[in-house]
């Protein structure tokens, strides 16, 4: 096991050294990220939410500890069911790496000398162990009874305390410093010189006052930067500097385009306030958020490279290798989609995309939100098929009408008598124009709406229910701005987003 740690430990030094995506153990996570089930992997989405990337990483560092005692206690008497597991361990990052969609062969050093690392740590440690076990001879006693050691000396044992302490101390060491010069030196870095976004065409609205009830338990309108969700197949988060960044337009058009950071950055900027929502989230889910976005309008740059007739798709290529279909018609309608180059104020987060991602109003994020954004195709739906509609999830997936209890939370305890209910609507790209709350199959009661700040942002509605003592069934609805109600009919949130009324069970008393 503390060769294992050895390894992973150097692995990540060395990645830190040369190219942080090398990493080996996250290589190996990614690769399993690409070739996990999709139901797994809404299983894990559904279940994990924001923190599913936290539980793949616990869940291999738990199975590789589980591994590594295993083949240390075989062996006891030989090493080769240790030297065999951290081979394979090791081959597992060097594959990892070479999978990289984005790989060089220096993604292979890191890989490499981690396994040269395991293998090298495991044998002193082996030979040290053998050397301290009772009845194993540390002298050359052949020919004689042992001698004692002279008063002073390292005994076998020690030795092996010495050695086993060293090899987990350069471990967390080298792990910890390799951590530290990947932030040092990667994109972290290059966000925190890009210094002021400039202004952008217009002067900004700021959302009134009462743009929601979180006074009475909604959320904030405006998410913090902190706690906008975060879903996408990146375990390791891409690292691209303003320096070498590009974007590249091609496919159906008359005029081919390569942009660079500080091209895009000069060109008139449009900011907006956008709710974004995961397709994967539930009914009453928190994968949904809202923020103030900055960037360049699309529609901007497709009639710069002049769209050609039959084409309606932007393939849109990550840094990564992930992909995109966002319809031509959402980039092209007037609405406020952009490759957004800041978010609430600043230059895009790294984890969200930095330095330039797409952005596109009531669509669901796997079809429009394209982070670390490279490359921008126009082609049609039949001659190609993005990352998640390969895997079986829908071509077009405009955001669905929800609505959803923020407060009393299910199964709590309220006081019988007047009740506040209050929570969320989104029709992104329509707009609330109703929600409607009941208790226990009751009629419906129209709820207070927070203010209409845009039809592209979520929507705050709270109301008051007299309950008498006893449980109590509450459901919400919503209705969007063309007089559509969101069905009650369940779905699941394959293939384009989940259907039905959010429903909470409460006590009165």
């Amino acid at each position: 096991m503390l060769a294992v740690a050895a390894a992973l430990g150097l692995g990540d030094l060395v990645a830190g050294l040369v190219a942080a995506p090398s990493s080996p153990y996250l290589a190996v996570g990614d690769q399993f990220i690409r070739l996990t089930p999709e139901a797994l992997k809404e299983f894990a989405t559904s279940t994990f939410g924001v923190h599913d990337k936290q539980v793949l990483l616990a869940g291999m560092a738990v199975v590789i500890a589980v591994v590594a005692v295993v083949a240390g206690l075989l062996s006891r008497r030989t090493p080769v069911p240790g030297l065999v597991v951290v081979a394979v361990l090791g081959i597992a990052g060097v594959a990892g790496a070479a999978a990289s969609p984005t790989f060089g062969p220096a993604y292979l050093v890191a890989p490499l000398a981690a396994l040269a690392a395991g293998i090298g740590s495991f044998a002193l440690l082996h030979r040290l162990a053998r050397a301290a076990a009772p009845g194993s001879s540390h002298a050359d006693d052949e020919d004689g009874p042992e001698e004692p050691e002279p008063s002073g000396t390292v005994g076998p044992s020690r030795r092996l305390f010495l050695g086993a302490g060293a090899v987990l101390l350069g471990a967390g060491v080298t792990g910890l410093l390799g951590r530290v010069l990947a932030a040092a030196g990667g994109a972290e870095a290059s966000r925190s010189a890009v210094g002021a976004l400039p202004a952008p065409a217009g002067a900004p609205k700021a959302p009134p006052a009462d743009a929601d009830f979180a006074a009475s338990g909604t959320p904030t309108w405006l998410t913090s930067t902190s706690d906008f969700y975060r879903i996408d197949t990146a375990l390791q988060v891409p690292q691209v500097s303003t320096a070498d960044y590009t974007l590249r337009i091609h496919g159906m058009v008359d005029r081919e385009i390569t942009l660079d950071y500080a091209q895009l950055r000069s060109r008139a900027l449009l900011e907006a306030p956008i709710t974004m929502t995961c397709v994967s989230n539930d009914i009453g889910g928190t994968l949904i958020s809202n923020a103030v976005f900055l960037g360049v309008p699309l529609r901007d740059l497709l009639a710069e490279a002049g769209v050609r007739p039959g084409a309606d798709q932007i393939a849109s290529t990550s840094v990564d290798g992930f992909t995109t279909g966002t319809p031509v018609a959402a980039c092209t309608d007037g609405r406020n989609a952009m490759l957004a180059l800041g978010m609430n104020g600043q230059p895009l987060p790294v984890e969200h995309g930095f330095p330039v991602r797409m952005v596109v109003p009531g669509l669901y994020g796997f079809v429009s939100g394209c982070k670390w954004i490279t490359g921008m195709e126009l082609t049609t739906y039949g001659a190609f098929q993005p990352y998640w509609q390969q895997r079986g999830w829908a071509a077009r997936a405009p955001v669905k009408t929800q609505s959803r209890i923020d407060v009393p939370r299910g199964d709590a305890v309220v006081a019988a008598g007047q009740v506040v209910v209050a929570g969320t609507a989104w029709a992104q790209h329509r707009g609330v124009a109703r929600v409607e709350v009941r208790a226990d199959g009751g009629s419906w009661q129209q709820a207070e709406l927070a203010a209409d700040v845009s039809i592209d942002t979520w929507r705050m509605w709270r109301t008051v229910l007299t309950l008498a003592p006893g449980r109590h069934t509450l459901q919400v609805r919503a209705s969007d701005a063309t007089g559509a109600t969101q069905p009650e009919a369940f779905s699941l949130t394959i293939p384009d987003g989940a259907t039905g009324w959010h429903t909470v069970t409460v006590t009165a008393r």
